[in-house]
């Protein structure tokens, strides 16, 4: 593509050199730069992609976006194209989006955002369209998919070349809709500039990485800011039975739909009969048995089925497929010993989350059985939350044994005592025991269990590691728990 052409998305303040050369790649990581590259230098919150313009252009870069007006006069270059913006990370999606071939422009993208249900719900959607035989494409914290080729993900939401060039092979292999995770993450940072949507849905929001947005109202402003840019051929589907529903609705210019277990919506549900193997519901005055459990669940069935027929589909036919689906790798999964012991493996990551999670255990364990929850918290992230976890673990279990997640580059017996640390009362410190080794507080949450208790192993779900000290060690609860049962 042309440099001219790139350019016609932004508005540049200032241009040094030509203009008609050709670009062949775009990059804001200056070792993915080869001969021909668009450099696009980004002021990030680790590091500053200006102090690398000298790497860039080592590499063969053909032209350098910049913001920074330092970076000219210590950079420049006769045969290299200088393109100064207000904001070089605001222009790298729209730089991207154009680069890749403006792929939300062919196909039909869809955002889900909020704190809990996120994965859930856009893995749902992807698998139901994918079911009604189109060819569609996933981005999610689980697992990238273009149609049904897995593309490995290291992050909720991928940097905006990434993203564009993973809807790019969507668009281009044929994909008619898209389904995607936006993390608050990737909308203060500019990571989905320059798509458009065609809806967005929104599940609840509870304290969650308050290590980066500092507050709650920041981290609330964030999700909101995604529904004010959607446009107004786009809808949106939103939690009626989370207080900000409605908020993050208030500015949009898309159509508004709602959905509620609880007061009046377009799109309505109550459980009319729940075990562990799923839920019998009512939907919109209509019956349909799902492989699902919990009020969470149901409040996700609803968003996905709202969705689904906002982009057209019948409701007995939306009901049709969700009879047949089976929860998420890592959502309340169910895994049942030869001696009637049943243990879930579940993502939950913060307080709302494991509240949500034991709720539904306890409405439907059968006394005397009990409930034993593992869990812990992740490192160099939101410490806030530590205690409040342990305070929802000891509510609502029987025994609670705390243990590390992915402790990263802290120690994992400080963050158990940051846990610990919640727990004042002597009778809940009679429920609680932390063992380090979570392999180990797993065994015995096994060994400890009896015929008809319920293990709840909480934080971890679809990840098949622990982070420590920066590497990746292979860890999956499902294999600890299984190789525990002896199956």
């Amino acid at each position: 593509m042309k440099l001219s052409e790139l350019l016609s998305v932004i508005q540049p303040l200032d241009i040094q050199g030509a203009t008609d050369i050709e670009i062949a790649d775009i990059a804001i990581d200056s070792r993915q730069v080869k001969n021909g590259t668009l450099f696009i230098a980004v002021p990030g919150t680790q590091v500053d992609g200006h102090q690398f313009i000298p790497k860039a252009l080592e590499q063969g870069a053909a032209a350098i976006v910049y913001s920074n007006p330092e970076a000219l006069s210590a950079n420049r270059t006769s045969d290299v194209t200088f393109i100064r913006v207000a904001d070089s990370e605001c222009v790298v999606g729209p730089l991207a989006h154009h680069f890749f071939g403006d792929p939300t422009e062919k196909l039909d993208l869809i955002g889900v955002t909020g704190t809990n249900g996120k994965t859930t719900i856009a893995t749902l959607l992807y698998n139901i369209f994918r079911a009604f035989g189109y060819k569609c494409g996933l981005c999610s914290t689980v697992c990238n998919y273009i149609d049904g080729e897995a593309i490995p993900t290291a992050h909720t939401t991928p940097d905006p070349i990434t993203l564009n060039k993973l809807l790019g092979r969507m668009a281009d292999e044929g994909c008619r809709y898209a389904f995607m995770e936006v993390s608050s993450h990737s909308v203060a940072q500019h990571r989905i500039a320059g798509l458009t949507f065609k809806g967005g849905l929104f599940t609840n929001l509870t304290r969650d990485h308050l290590d980066y947005h500092k507050t709650v109202e920041a981290y609330r402003d964030a999700k909101k800011a995604f529904f004010d840019a959607l446009p107004a051929d786009a809808f949106v589907v939103t939690n009626a039975d989370d207080k900000n529903g409605l908020f993050m609705t208030q500015n949009t210019k898309a159509a508004v739909k709602t959905y509620s277990l609880r007061t009046m919506a377009d799109f309505r549900a109550r459980i009319l009969e729940e075990g562990f193997d799923g839920m019998e519901l009512s939907i919109n005055d209509r019956e349909v048995f799902v492989q699902f459990i919990g009020r969470f669940n149901v409040s996700n069935l609803l968003a996905v089925y709202g969705a689904a027929v906002c982009l057209g589909k019948s409701p007995e036919d939306v009901l049709v497929v969700l009879s047949t689906l089976k929860p998420v790798n890592g959502r309340f999964e169910t895994i049942r010993s030869k001696e009637g012991v049943t243990a879930i493996v579940d993502y939950a990551h913060t307080p709302d989350a494991l509240d949500n999670v034991l709720a539904t255990i306890n409405e439907i364990l059968k006394k005397p059985g009990q409930c034993i929850t593992v869990c812990g918290a992740g490192g160099n992230r939101d410490k806030g939350k530590r205690p409040l976890m342990a305070q929802s673990a000891v509510r609502a279990s029987d025994r609670v044994i705390i243990t590390s997640d992915n402790p990263r580059f802290e120690e994992p017996q400080d963050i158990i005592n940051d846990m610990l640390a919640g727990i004042t009362s002597a009778e809940d410190k009679r429920k609680v025991l932390s063992i380090v080794d979570r392999r180990e507080a797993i065994r015995t949450a096994c060994a400890m269990a009896q015929p008809g208790d319920v293990i709840l192993i909480a934080g971890k779900g679809h990840e098949d590691y622990q982070d420590v000290k920066g590497v990746k060690h292979h860890f999956d609860d499902h294999e600890v728990v299984r190789e525990a049962f002896g199956l």
